[in-house]
């Protein structure tokens, strides 16, 4: 056995399940600034957001962050294991996708005082062909004044620390490869992964620390974030239907972008007209990533 394998036992996977449907409450005020600052950084001229401006699709994500002591910090620049999400012994921790569902009659708005309730939904243990798997499913609910706004299912999976001659995950096409609608290239260099890291308050080094990138986690880059990815093909949607509303996204992640190369966005309607596939490529075009919307 290799020495830096860790295996889940019976005994660790019945600690980790004791944090299943544990909860947390937090509160946070929609201010305008975050938005202003993600408008510049994705490249959009958007008008300023004044108070009552509605919250785009994704874009919570730049309130309830984690706001840990730089004491708490562990060596992988992310807040040190337990509290909230389970301690979980694997090193590698991935944001794989989620599920969204919004009100569409009760937007997030700018001035609003939200909170959002947390649980843990389920901890489980798989293993693949790379070794050992934990996944974590994460229920968010997001309230205002006048009641739910949004329901959020965020998939957390962990994972062992890369080895040499690890397998990798067989390559995909994209299934509507060669029949997108809308398309857009997006160059993902060192100041667009600092300026998203620093909006989401995201201390995870693999998104900026090329050093410890390569030669501590095994990657050939800096990884693009996960969720900027996702954000990036809602955008592509508000760019080529700017009035539409964005009433569910589900997206997974299936491969690693890395800032190397440029990639590609990439989106295409279906014919009930409110049903929009959209998917994220890489340079060799190999998905990356798949997601679908549905606009009110």
């Amino acid at each position: 056995m290799h020495p830096n394998t860790v295996q889940i036992d019976a005994a660790t996977m019945t600690k980790l399940q004791s944090w299943q449907e544990r909860s947390e409450t937090m509160s946070d005020v929609i201010t305008a600034a975050p938005l202003r600052a993600l408008s510049a950084t994705l490249d959009r001229d958007d008008p300023v957001p004044e108070d009552g401006s509605a919250v785009p699709a994704l874009w919570h994500w730049l309130y309830f962050l984690p706001h840990a002591r730089q004491s708490e910090i562990g060596p992988d620049g992310h807040p040190r294991r337990g509290g909230f999400l389970p301690p979980v012994p694997l090193p590698r921790r991935m944001w794989a996708g989620g599920r969204l569902r919004w009100e569409a009659d009760n937007p997030l708005r700018v001035g609003q005082e939200v909170q959002r309730i947390s649980t843990i939904r389920s901890v489980l243990h798989k293993t693949g062909r790379s070794g050992e798997l934990l996944f974590v499913l994460v229920e968010h609910r997001f309230l205002n004044h006048d009641g739910l706004a949004l329901v959020e299912e965020h998939d957390i999976v962990y994972r062992a620390a890369a080895r040499p001659g690890d397998p990798v995950p067989p390559p995909q096409q994209p299934p509507l490869a060669g029949q997108a609608a809308w398309s857009r290239t997006i160059v993902p260099d060192d100041i667009l992964l600092f300026r998203y890291s620093a909006l989401t308050f995201n201390g995870h080094r693999i998104h900026y620390d090329r050093q410890y990138v390569t030669q501590v986690e095994g990657y050939p880059g800096l990884i693009v974030h996960g969720p900027l990815i996702a954000t990036l093909l809602l955008d592509l949607l508000r760019r080529q239907l700017p009035g539409a509303r964005v009433v569910a996204f589900d997206f997974k992640a299936l491969r690693p972008t890395f800032d190397l190369h440029p990639f590609s966005v990439h989106g295409k309607p279906r014919e009930d007209g409110r049903t929009i596939d959209l998917w994220a490529q890489d340079h060799e075009g190999l998905l990356t990533m798949q997601a679908t919307a549905t606009v009110a």
